[in-house]
């Protein structure tokens, strides 16, 4: 009997350890370099108020801004007790050559504000490179980094037979549903099942939408719900960490972070035929973060704050030329369709409440209201605390956009101050992007 217990402490004692579950942002080093200190402070700060654990550092090879963009990030971080990592991106300017990621890691990774798994081991990512997997056997051996790459290009049980023993982890970059479907989680289960007990780092994303003429980019996917539906999942899937994607990739439409007119000059130089960002903020999917990520760490989060988010285009999606937008890519083996199948002209409130009884939510568009109904409780059910969501359909109305929720006729939030709803077209062109904001 003390034979087998033995070799059964010995089998737990070779199962893979798992850090605390932890939170982290994409964010593009490549959009970065006009931001000073100060301005990496201010996203430092946005980040901490919302209980993002670190920014993962997007860096481009043979960017000639990286050395600067980084001495500035870890000076900001550091004096802001904040975390960042390294995230080699293998597709924007080409393969990293394997003596640059051993070089950087060991330059920052000693840095107390590089975090460490398990408070010891650099934490390591990529954005794609699985042709490159044979240089890390020598990374890990030389800097001691703990290595989750995403190679979601392979699928799951490709990147995991490409990666051998050489992994700690694999990052998923399918945040997105393929259609006019709502996304669903088989992916990331297929993730954690070839993982086969390895750390599984789950993507969270609210939008998708680029029009880059310059890069060879034009499409979008389905956004609409997507944010509370992930973070929903998230519950359900337990990864052993998340990653939004991203604070600032604004060529792409899912940045959660502000807009700086600074980092915009992307636009211009993909020839963009409108700059879709500029006064579009997604400030309001921060807002319900702490309550997410709360529960997310702590397996439930109480309500200090009972507050709405709202989000929606500013277009109706038939009111101007689609901008060559397809809906899909068909590089990514997708049937494209029109753009406007993937969405709905509607109205999208989120509210975090402590119960449900006695509340309404009223939708005012050009002074025109209509009354809103929720048409997803919480998991708790109707009633219980937590998120509630619905929507009502622009219609005919155009103007702007108030939603007010009250209860017992007393308001309990209130959010307006987004773009109005217009079938003004700048340039002509549909922007697809969504604004997010919140009371």
């Amino acid at each position: 009997m003390r034979f087998l217990l033995t070799l059964a402490t010995a089998a737990l004692s070779l199962l893979p350890v798992h850090a605390a579950k932890e939170v982290f942002a994409h964010y593009i080093v490549g959009n970065a370099p006009e931001l000073s200190q100060a301005d990496w402070e201010d996203d430092i700060q946005l980040a901490q108020d919302v209980l993002i654990d670190a920014f993962v550092l997007n860096i481009a090879s043979q960017d000639p801004n990286n050395a600067e963009s980084l001495e500035n990030a870890f000076a900001a971080a550091n004096s802001k007790n904040f975390k960042l990592f390294f995230s080699f991106d293998y597709l924007a300017q080409g393969p990293w050559p394997k003596d640059q990621v051993i070089s950087l890691i060991q330059m920052y990774g000693n840095n107390p504000a590089y975090f460490k798994h398990d408070g010891s081991k650099p934490f390591v990512s990529t954005f794609e490179g699985p042709d490159s997997a044979g240089d890390w056997p020598e990374i890990k051996a030389t800097t001691g980094c703990f290595f989750v790459p995403d190679w979601s290009s392979l699928g799951p049980s490709g990147a995991v037979q490409r990666a051998g023993d050489t992994i700690d982890g694999l990052f998923s970059f399918d945040a997105w549903p393929t259609g006019s479907a709502n996304i669903t989680t088989d992916q990331d289960f297929a993730f954690k099942t070839a993982l086969s007990g390895k750390s599984y780092m789950m993507p969270v994303s609210p939008w998708f939408y680029t029009n880059l003429p310059g890069f060879n980019k034009n499409w979008m996917w389905r956004g609409d719900e997507l944010w509370d539906r992930r973070w929903e999942q998230v519950l359900e899937v337990q990864p052993d960490f998340v990653e939004i994607l991203t604070w600032n990739d604004y060529g792409e439409s899912h940045y959660i972070g502000p807009v700086r007119q600074k980092e915009l000059g992307l636009f211009a130089a993909a020839a963009a035929p409108i700059n879709y960002v500029e006064n579009i903020s997604h400030d309001g999917w921060r807002k319900l973060l702490p309550y997410y990520i709360s529960q997310y760490k702590n397996g439930g989060a109480n309500v200090t704050e009972e507050a709405a988010v709202v989000s929606y285009r500013s277009n109706p999606s038939t009111a101007c030329l689609t901008g060559g937008t397809t809906g899909g890519n068909k590089l990514f083996g997708e049937t494209e369709v029109p753009p406007e199948q993937l969405v709905d002209d509607n109205v999208f409130y989120s509210v975090l409440l402590n119960s449900s009884e006695d509340v309404t939510v009223t939708v005012s568009i050009g002074g025109q209201s209509q009354q809103g109904y929720f048409s997803s409780p919480p998991a708790g059910g109707d009633g219980s605390s937590g998120v509630y969501q619905g929507s009502v359909p622009f219609g005919f109305r155009r103007g702007n956009v108030v939603v007010t929720v009250a209860r017992g006729g007393t308001t309990i939030a209130e959010v307006q101050g987004g773009p109005s709803i217009s079938t003004l077209c700048i340039n002509g062109v549909q922007n697809w992007n969504a604004a997010a904001i919140s009371s």
